[in-house]
This record gives structure tokens, sequence and C-alpha cells, in this order.
């Protein structure tokens, strides 16, 4: 549906110097798919957005969307934002303050060149407000709705279109928590419903997880991993990925034993020898790091069988915190410390010895080089 080749953005600085947005992006979206590009601030996610969108004109690249093509450097090919039929919303919803709800559904399909029925135009935007749970609210004044619901309005305003690719730009950041985490579940439906496809930005890693068929991880302009939300949170391929998407611990290592069959190896560390999860990359006496979530971190008060398949060792309880439906602890392995996730059954008191249990397959080896 969607295929992005090899895309440049860059744009110039201050001081006059190229700044390089994007570089060397590529992907593609399957038709009827949520795909979302996740990063820090300045990634270049959104520059690769208003790319697709046409609101930037990349200098390398192509774009294409369902065959057509809207980007191409070395042929170009720019078609005009105008005529992409993309829907789009961004951060700002922009939602005309003098005009109701149905108005301001409907204004797209009032200025657009080919001319439509007023019995037409009725139909599309009842039809798209009651996708969005809007109908009841056509002739209430836009300013008089919640954050919520004009998010909701946006997102009818740009659907009425019938679009082609839908492009949404951090939607949800202005919303407050609970209201954010409702309108996933909200936006999740109706992508799925109706079958839109979708590129969707965020630096929100839990929205990203949320939503998404498929995720691609930016820093510094590059996509440095795309894969499946589990696959981005269980099996990052370099530092930075495990480190921005989730929390983890971080284990300096060496290999000991290279590559075997069931995608193990053993590595060396502070606190003793791991039998840790690696692929083909790795070698022997290489220097590698280990990530290993807080909730793969199991603790108990009794000592732990050393099964296969599992790490065991002995630590002593650092400090812990509250956080209602889980307790975090700070667990001193030697001169390591490791972040653990717990069940607030577990009442071990700072200072007193617990005992730690890691299954091999949830402790990722990333090569030095991949850092």
């Amino acid at each position: 549906m969607l295929s992005v080749k090899a895309l440049y953005t860059e744009y110039p600085g201050p001081g006059g110097q190229a700044i390089k947005a994007a570089q060397d992006v590529s992907f593609d979206v399957p038709e009827g798919k949520l795909f979302t590009l996740l990063g820090p601030s300045g990634c270049g996610k959104t520059t690769t957005l208003r790319s697709i969108a046409g609101l930037e004109r990349p200098r390398a690249g192509e774009i294409l969307v369902g065959g057509r093509v809207m980007f191409s450097a070395d042929d170009g090919i720019f078609v005009p934002p105008n005529q992409r039929n993309f829907g789009m919303v961004f951060q700002s919803y922009a939602i005309w303050p003098h005009m109701n709800v149905f108005q301001n559904a409907a204004f797209p399909l009032q200025v657009r060149k080919r001319k439509l029925s007023r019995k037409d135009i009725d139909e599309r935007v009842m039809r798209v407000l009651r996708a969005v749970a809007l109908e009841q609210l056509a002739d209430r004044d836009a300013t008089k709705l919640s954050g919520g619901q004009q998010q909701r309005l946006a997102l009818a305003r740009a659907l009425v279109m019938e679009p082609q690719l839908l492009l949404l730009d951090e939607p949800l950041s202005n919303l407050d928590a609970k209201l954010r985490e409702r309108m996933r579940f909200e936006l999740k439906r109706l992508q799925r419903e109706l079958k839109l496809t979708t590129v969707y930005v965020t630096h929100d890693q839990s929205e990203a997880l949320a939503l998404s068929h498929e995720i691609a991880v930016m820093n510094e302009g590059r996509i440095v991993q795309i894969g499946s939300p589990r696959d981005i949170y269980e099996r990052p391929r370099n530092r930075f990925v495990a480190d921005f998407v989730g929390t983890t611990n971080f284990l300096d290592a060496t290999v000991m034993s290279a590559h075997s069959g069931n995608g193990r190896c053993q590595v060396t560390t502070k606190f003793g020898a791991l039998d840790v999860q690696c692929d083909d990359m790795v070698r022997k006496n290489d220097a590698v790091v280990i990530s290993v979530r807080p909730e793969d971190v199991e603790l108990s008060e009794q000592p732990q069988n050393h099964e296969d398949g599992y790490n065991v060792c002995a630590g002593t309880v650092a400090a812990k915190a509250f956080l209602g439906e889980y307790l975090d602890f700070q667990v001193n392995v030697g001169d390591c410390v490791l972040l653990a996730r717990a069940h607030p059954s577990l009442r071990t008191p700072v200072g007193d010895p617990i005992h730690i249990r890691m299954k091999a397959e949830k402790c990722i080896a990333i090569p030095n080089s991949m850092n």
C-alpha cells in the first residue's frame, strides 16, 4: 500500500548548515495496517510523516501509495499535498470555533473541487460522526466539546474525505493521561473496523505498543529497528531500542561460549555466568551488554533451584517503592543493582536477602557494535 524508499530529507539550520532530518528511511505499510514511527524529539519521525503528506520535499528517495508515485527524486515527480487524498490529524486539532460539529466535519467536502450534493455530504458526514460516536452532538458548538471529543472530531474531519492513507502526528498528546488511554482504544477500534491504512507518529512508547501492527524506532534521522510491538519490546537489536522502549537493566558481559543451536550462549558478568539469548552475530570473547526487563527479574524469599533455561543468583534488597498494582525493587547483586518488578504481596524488607531467577530467553545479548 505505502512504500517509502531511501528517503532523505534535510533543511537549513540556523548557521546555514544542512540539518539531516531523515536519512535513508525505508519501510512498507500493508493495506489496512497501522504503522508507527516511534522515537525521541528531533529524531526525524515528523519530518518523515510530512514528507509522505507532501508538506516537505525530500532531497532523495521515493514514495508510492497504492502503486502510484507520489514523490520520486530521480524522476522529478512531486504530487502536491491537496492531490494525494490523504487524511491528516496533528497535535493541534485546528477545530473551527465558529462552526458546530457537523459543519466542522463537512468543511473538507464543501471546499473540494469536485462538488457533492447536499444529500451526499449529509450522508458522509453523519456516517463518520457515527463512527467516532459524535452523531448525537452534530449540532453542538465545537468550542463546547471536551478534549477527547475534539480529538474525535478532528479524526472525523480527516475520515470524511475517505482518504487512501491516514497520517496521525501525536494526536493524543494534548489529552490527560486517563483520556489518552481511553482514546487509544477508540482509535484502535476505528482503525481496525474501517481498515484504515495509517501512519502514526509518537514519542510515547506505550501508545506505540498498544496501537501498532508494526513499529519503526527512529534515532538521529534513521530507522534503527522495525518489528511488531512484541519484537521491539522483547527482542531489541541495540541498546538504544532497549533503553527507549520501556525500562530495562543493562549488564556488561563477555561471551564465554559461541552461539548454540537453541539461540543461546553463555556469558560472564560481575555476578557470575549467565545463559542468554543471542543471535548469529555474537562470537566467543565478544563484549556484549545484556538487557533484561524488570518484570523478567523474578524475586523470591526462597532459594531457587538451577533449572535448564533459567539463571539464578542471590542478592540483597537495597530499596523498594510501592506503586499500587506492583512493587519496584532495587536489588544489590555483588557490584550490580538490578531493578525488578513484583506483586505487592512480596514484602521482603530493605536490607534482607532475596533470591533471583531470570529466564535465559528474556536475557538479550546485544553486541557492542550495535550499541
